[in-house]
């Protein structure tokens, strides 16, 4: 059991795999001893799900960035608190696909809003609380999207301009935090990359 809990988080443009390779550290974690939380953004509270209903819904294609960033905003602020805070108080490996960083990097970096506004408006909602690591898989946005099939939600729905413009804000975000952003390429074998995750999560875990 760890004396406080870690928290990782997976980041990465649309169809980069974040999911598959968070469930697959999860299960290698919980075989290790470890107790896992595994959850998403936005979603994982009954609150914070039917907020992301709201954000995915192609039918809101109107949508301000401002009202999409405080909508991601009020479902972090329930996550935070419902879920990723008692577990990490509780010596739990907190392991989420999507953080603060993809709020940078979407309604941000590609949306245009203050880098800036947002870190603050995190910092209240998180309470202050950042990852211990990040694997941020990266993709280039035109394949990430092929990959993400075609039935597409409000988001996956944005402009191939957009999606390109995330991925340049995230690798934005890992070159000013190489000590704590990881970056990976998802384009290889699945087992590869996976392989490094496990090692990189391991180190911070003993």
């Amino acid at each position: 059991m760890l004396k406080r809990g870690l928290f990782i988080t997976f980041e990465g443009p649309e169809g980069s795999g974040k999911t598959t390779h968070a469930k697959l550290l999860c299960e290698f974690l919980r075989k290790k001893g470890f107790r896992v939380l595994h959850t998403r953004e936005p979603g994982g509270t009954s609150i914070s799900e039917k907020i992301r209903k709201i954000l995915l819904d192609p039918k809101n294609k109107g949508m301000d960035v401002g009202c999409e960033m405080l909508l991601y905003m009020a479902a972090r602020a329930q996550i935070v608190e419902q879920e990723i805070l008692p577990a990490l108080e509780q010596g739990r490996i907190v392991v989420c696909d999507r953080f603060t960083d993809a709020t940078l990097a979407y309604q941000g970096y590609a949306g245009g809003m203050s880098l800036k506004v947002i870190e603050n408006i995190a910092g209240i909602v998180t309470k202050g609380l950042k990852p211990d690591i990040t694997f941020l898989l990266d993709i280039d946005a035109r394949l990430g999207l092929l990959r993400a099939g075609r039935s597409k939600d409000r988001m996956e729905r944005k402009s191939i301009f957009y999606h390109n413009k995330v991925r340049n804000g995230y690798l934005s975000i890992a070159r000013k935090e190489p000590g704590r952003v990881k970056a990976l390429s998802s384009t290889g074998e699945i087992n590869v990359t996976q392989e490094e995750i496990r090692k990189a999560a391991l180190k911070i875990c003993r």
